[in-house]
Order: structure tokens, then sequence, then C-alpha cells
């Protein structure tokens, strides 16, 4: 025989809505009782019938995770499986489930996100990613789902969001290799309708600009945030008649390919070029040498985005809670940015 709500109540000394009402993470349950109605639940083996549950309350408690491109060029990438980790645990933490969900294209993107919230299949949707003039944010805006974006939106700058201030975090970046000495400084961006790399080259430009260097288009190049960008961008920039001395790289993933193509073509570094890459990721600390990276708290940017969309989702029509959550950003220092340069003669 199965076990109901009554005989959770009745263990745990408590009424049957107390019990329903720590199913649904009621706020006005305290800590305490919570803990003790579940410690129930879990000793009589009770599993809510979620398909009950939701027609009575009219939630799911899902989220999903929408992935900004093919799963299986996205999990290359160890900065997304970092992101899905914060989100995952904290979503359990607060009693929901996590789909994940990706298309090829934006608009299989929205096709995605529209048949998991027009069907009720989830509460309310996370996106990994800020594009310009994004169509699934402007779906999900439009058609009123509680959503939260990882990033910032230049169109809707009034919508839920967590993000780090990248200007700043790539403007530190590039100040700390001027600090060194260095003066011809490139920059490897990532796709240029991402506004994470928009905002990072931003922060790479105002530094120059503030030291008084020259900032040169052809020290500039964009890309994927793949290791195979970095490798291709070694083979330009290594064979510019006046190449950088030092580079800012959008992604610790990227510097590997930079670092990659770097030994193929014979040169060292720090020796021979210095970087400064993002996110502060395992292969950072890892790789050959070192790479010095801004640690942009990548768990806590997916813990604070779930925590953001869950409070949405609980308190809909409240406009009292914060809609914009920054996380702040440290610069790592590492042996790729350690050498000074010689001064001009």
């Amino acid at each position: 025989m199965s076990v109901t709500i009554k005989d959770v109540a009745k263990k745990a000394g408590v009424s049957p809505s107390t019990v329903s009402r720590v199913l649904s993470n009621n706020t006005r349950i305290s800590r305490e009782t919570s803990q003790k109605v579940r410690d129930v639940m879990e000793e009589l083996g009770y599993h809510p019938n979620i398909m009950a549950k939701s027609l009575v309350s009219r939630t799911t408690e899902s989220i999903c995770v929408i992935l900004p491109k093919p799963a299986e060029e996205l999990f290359l990438n160890m900065f997304f499986m970092e992101l899905i980790r914060g989100i995952v645990t904290q979503a359990n933490r607060s009693g929901y489930d996590v789909l994940i969900s990706s298309g090829g294209s934006e608009q299989e993107e929205v096709e995605a996100v529209s048949r998991l919230l027009k069907g009720k299949r989830v509460d309310g949707a996370i996106l990994l990613y800020s594009r310009k003039d994004d169509q699934v944010v402007e779906f999900l805006k439009t058609n009123q789902f509680p959503f939260v974006l990882v990033g910032r939106s230049e169109k809707f700058p009034e919508i839920l969001s967590v993000d780090n201030d990248n200007v700043m975090a790539a403007y530190d970046a590039t100040k700390h290799l001027i600090s060194l000495g260095h003066q011809r400084i490139g920059f490897v961006s990532g796709p240029p309708n991402h506004i994470v790399s928009r905002d990072r080259l931003k922060g790479y430009v105002t530094a120059l600009e503030e030291a008084g260097l020259e900032m040169r288009k052809e020290w500039i190049v964009e890309g994927e945030f793949l290791q195979e960008s970095g490798y291709r961008a070694m083979s330009f920039f290594m064979n510019l008649p006046e190449r950088p001395t030092a580079l800012v790289v959008v992604d610790d993933l990227v510097s590997l390919g930079v670092l990659r193509g770097l030994h193929e073509l014979g040169y060292k570094v720090p020796e021979d070029l210095c970087i400064v890459s993002f996110n502060n990721l395992s292969i950072a600390e890892l790789s050959s040498p070192p790479v010095t990276s801004i640690d942009i708290g990548i768990y806590n940017l997916g813990y604070t985005a779930s925590q953001a969309l869950i409070q949405s989702i609980q308190h809909v029509g409240d406009r009292q809670f914060q809609k914009r959550h920054i996380i702040p950003h440290r610069l790592v220092i590492r042996e790729s940015s350690i050498y000074t340069p010689p001064k001009p003669s």
C-alpha cells in the first residue's frame, strides 16, 4: 500500500496542509518544520505524485536550461559544464528539476523553449548566453515567461540577468599586461554577435586608450569559444610584420589553442608572447605554462541564475527582488604573464 500525505503528516505531527506546503517550498513553513517533514518522507519512502501536484499547483517545479548551440560542440568548453553545475546544485536545493535543451539555430532554440513553456513542462528558463537582437529573449519577454539571462541584453536592460562586469574584467586583464611594460597588445575575441565578446573588446580598447597605446585592427582576431579559434589566430598573428608581444584572449579554451599554435611555430610563452585569458578553468592552471586568467566565478554565475529564476517564479508579480546581479571577478596571475619585455631602444 502506497504512503500518502496523511501518513506523512501523522508521523511528523503536522497537518496534511503543512506537508503540502513543504512540498511546494512555501516560505511560510519554518526550516525546522520543513526538514522534519522531509526526513519523515524519506523514512516512509513517500514520493509525491508530480502530475497530480502539477495540476493542483499549476507548477511543474522544473526549469530548463537553453544551450546556445548544438550540445556536442558546446560541451567541448568546460565553462558551460561549470555553469550548469551551479544551476543544478541550487535548483536541487530548492526542490526543482532541470531540463536541458538546445538547437542548431536561433529559430530552433525558440521552437524548443516554446514547446517546453507553452506545453507547461517547465516553469521558467535560463539562457546561458547573450546575443545582439536575440530571438529567444524576444520570444520569452513577449510571452511573459519567467526567465533569466546569463549575460546582459542591450535591447532589454530591465530583464532578470546574472553577469560579470566584462568591460572592467577585460580592462583589468589589459592593464596587467600594460603594467609589465607591454605596448603592443593584441586581442583574440569571440563571436562578434555575443555581448560578452563586445564588452571584453571594449574593456581592452579602453585600457589601451587610457595608457596612450595604439590599437590596431590587425591585432584583433574574432572566432568561436573553441580551441581551434586560438590555434588559427596564431598563424595570423605571428606572421604579421609587427606582431604583438602580449595577448588578451577571450576564453581559457581559446588560450589552449593559442599555446598549441605557438608551440608548433616554435615560440615560447611568456618569453615571445605573454597571455592573459578569462574564466580560470582548470585547464588554465594545468596548461604548459599555466595561464594567467580572470576568474569570473562561473559556479556562482550558474547558482545565482538558478536562484534568481526560482525566486521570480515563486514571487510572480513581486517587483521588489533584484533584477540585475553582478558576480565579481579577480585576476589570477600565473607563468604566462610574468615576463617583462625589454624597453624599446
